[in-house]
């Protein structure tokens, strides 16, 4: 259930989308994390306005506003025209809340949902980004950014401290300050029987003030995929560490529906490293109807004492798991329909349901 409205003023068009469903599916899935009762808390959309020649130079203006039940995401994008063989540049602000569930969220029913830590993220960054001209198999991207991340309640207040009393930010007090310089390189080839792919990350925290944080943060995807007759196996292997400062609220978390299914997000750990195995087995039932099988598995790589506050070892996260499962996708012209039921290492059994939109 849901309303989209698209309206021109002069050059620049603005995308009204408005969701009911997902406020639904929100309530049957997700606690409430923080006080509702605004007359506009329970509306999940999406506003876009797109400029093609914001300042008479052709510079490009989008403007983007998500709005969950429990999270908000605006970022402005300006881009600049230039030739298409030089690096493409684009000037990024960016504003969003989300509940810290993943680090600081309570486990429970055996490690198969996470109850609210009433924490919750407030981010902030300011930045260029510089797009590479793509090759025939590499694409690159770099952008440095300020950053201020602070942490807050469920009731907007600023805040320091865990419900356990230890600190929840490297700088002591209610948010980290950083500017970071990021670099991402993607290799990617396919024909009609198989396909590679492969993503590389790394972020550096520049000593510009010796109060901002100082660290250099890597993180690689690796996937293949085979065509076995008409089903498709896709394997995927992500690793990741960081290394400097660190604040609990950049440890790698494992555990959830993008990482190992059958667990809550963050369920299984959260460390300085980490590595996570995917495995799915897709064989299409009809036209638009595929079934799949598939199994998890990740673990910290025993890196959970090595985070600030150690939250998952005192919140008694496992740092291992596996989970397996089958599930149904649906294919249409909206997007992919997705079902997943799941059984953990602890024969916790939990479904998901999720939607890969087109649009997006």
């Amino acid at each position: 259930m849901g309303a989209q409205k698209s309206i021109h003023a002069g050059k620049a068009k603005i995308d009204f989308n408005v969701d009911l469903t997902h406020k639904l599916c929100g309530a049957l899935l997700v606690p409430s994390l923080r006080n509702s009762s605004g007359p506009f808390s329970q509306i999940v959309g999406r506003v876009s306005i797109k400029h093609p020649n914001i300042f008479g130079g052709s510079e490009k203006l989008d403007l983007l506003w998500d709005k969950g039940l429990q999270d908000s995401n605006v970022v402005v994008a300006i881009r600049r025209p230039r030739p298409e063989w030089l690096s493409q540049q684009s000037f990024i602000i960016q504003h969003s809340i989300t509940p810290e569930i993943a680090v600081h969220g309570m486990p429970v029913n055996r490690l198969s949902q996470m109850g609210s830590g009433g924490i919750n993220i407030s981010r902030f960054s300011t930045g260029v980004d510089l797009t590479e001209p793509p090759s025939t198999k590499w694409s690159t991207k770099t952008n440095i950014r300020f950053e201020r991340v602070s942490l807050i309640n469920d009731d907007g207040r600023p805040i320091n401290l865990d419900h356990d009393g230890f600190p929840i930010t490297c700088s002591g007090t209610s948010h980290d300050n950083m500017v970071v310089l990021k670099q991402e390189s993607q290799y990617a080839v396919a024909d009609d029987n198989k396909f590679s792919r492969l993503n590389f990350q790394i972020e550096q925290g520049l000593p510009l003030l010796s109060k901002w944080l100082i660290f250099n943060r890597f993180k690689f995807v690796a996937s293949k995929g085979v065509r076995v007759g008409p089903a498709l196996l896709v394997t995927s292997l992500t690793g990741a560490s960081i290394v400097g400062d660190m604040a609990p609220h950049q440890a790698f978390s494992i555990g959830g529906y993008g990482s190992i299914r059958g667990y809550g997000e963050g369920a299984v750990g959260s460390g300085r490293s980490c590595l996570v195995m995917n495995t799915e087995f897709t064989v299409p039932l009809s036209k638009r109807l595929e079934g799949a099988l598939f199994m998890d598995c990740g673990t910290d790589l025993g890196s959970a004492h090595l985070v600030p506050g150690y939250p998952a070892i005192r919140q008694g996260k496992p740092g291992h798991g596996v989970g397996l499962g089958y599930g149904l996708r649906l294919n249409s012209h909206l997007g992919q329909f997705r079902v997943d039921y799941a059984v953990n290492a602890l024969q916790r059994k939990t479904v998901y349901f999720g939607i890969n939109s087109l649009t997006s």
